[in-house]
């Protein structure tokens, strides 16, 4: 699956949710919610994070849907 720029990923090789940054030679370079060092994750390791997952990493979630 690609991802677009700016979507919420959870990586499963480090247990955590990841902004989508770009993607390179089969790589997606994924930085922490709220800024910080980007990582690269293989994208077989990578989902669209769930709303908890979000909420729980500090992600402003619209629940009136």
């Amino acid at each position: 699956m690609t991802y677009r720029e700016g979507a919420y990923v959870w990586d499963e090789a480090r247990a955590t949710v990841g902004v989508v940054m770009d993607e390179r030679w089969g790589e997606v370079q994924l930085r922490p919610v709220g800024g910080g060092t980007e990582w690269s994750a293989q994208r077989r390791a990578l989902r669209l994070a769930t709303r908890d997952e979000k909420t729980a990493a500090g992600v402003a979630v619209d629940t009136s849907v």
